[in-house]
Parts: structure tokens; C-alpha cells; sequence
């Protein structure tokens, strides 16, 4: 079929992205991903020593719980440093689209009044009553 959606990229219809800005979101993303999937495992050798209740184990837990403790630090420090990425690269291209619609909006002459035409002045003009 002519107009099948898998055969033709989409459109683009907003602003094109630079692709180092991409690329920086694409790395933050997956440092957060390998922190998460890397907290999943610590969470995991925790409980199972929870569980056993052996003393060594049990001592080991303090330094996988300071660990993760880290992780979520960076995790949450990676998250705030993503938004707020995300919301500059928003407005710089949200101030670039207006300064583009301003300076494309034709110039409207609103300084100056034109008189009415002649015809009209005589057509409306009243008799004075001096």
C-alpha cells in the first residue's frame, strides 16, 4: 500500500533537536537504568541475608544498604539534573518559536489616523446653528 504508516518516517513537526542534546538524554537514562537495575540486585543479596540471619551476611547488609542508599542519591540527583535539561531546552525552544512568529508577523501601522474622505465629511456634516 501507498500509505502505510511503517513504510514512511513520521512527519516532523516541531523544532529539530540537536543530537548531542539527545545523546546527553539517551546517557543520562541509562545511568539511571543501570543504577535501578543494579539497586534491584542489591535489594535482592539483602533480603536473602536478611533471611539466612547469619552474623556475616547480617554485617555485609550495612554496606549494601549504604550502597544503595548512595544509588538512589544518584539516582534522584540524575533525575533532577534530566528536568531540569528537559525544561531549559523546552523554554529556549518555546522563546525561539515566538522571536520566529514576531519576526514574521507583518508590521501593522498603528501611529497614524487617515481623515475620512471628503465625500463622507460633507455627507455627515450638520448645518451649524450660529
Amino acid at each position: 500500500m501507498d500509505g502505510d504508516a511503517t513504510s514512511s518516517p513520521p512527519p516532523k513537526t516541531g523544532p529539530q533537536m540537536d543530537p548531542k542534546i539527545w545523546a546527553g538524554f539517551h546517557q543520562n537514562f541509562s545511568q539511571v537504568q543501570f543504577l535501578l537495575d543494579h539497586n534491584r540486585l542489591l535489594i535482592n543479596e539483602i533480603n536473602q541475608n536478611h533471611e539466612s540471619k547469619i552474623p556475616e551476611s547480617l554485617t555485609r547488609n550495612v554496606l549494601l544498604i549504604r550502597e544503595l542508599n548512595n544509588n538512589i542519591t544518584k539516582v534522584v540527583d540524575l533525575y533532577a539534573s534530566l528536568s531540569v535539561s528537559f525544561v531549559t531546552l523546552f523554554d529556549n525552544n518555546t522563546s525561539k518559536e515566538e522571536t520566529n512568529r514576531a519576526s514574521s508577523k507583518p508590521v501593522e501601522n498603528m501611529g497614524t489616523m487617515k481623515p475620512p474622505p471628503s465625500s463622507q465629511t460633507t455627507k455627515n456634516a450638520r448645518p451649524s446653528m450660529d
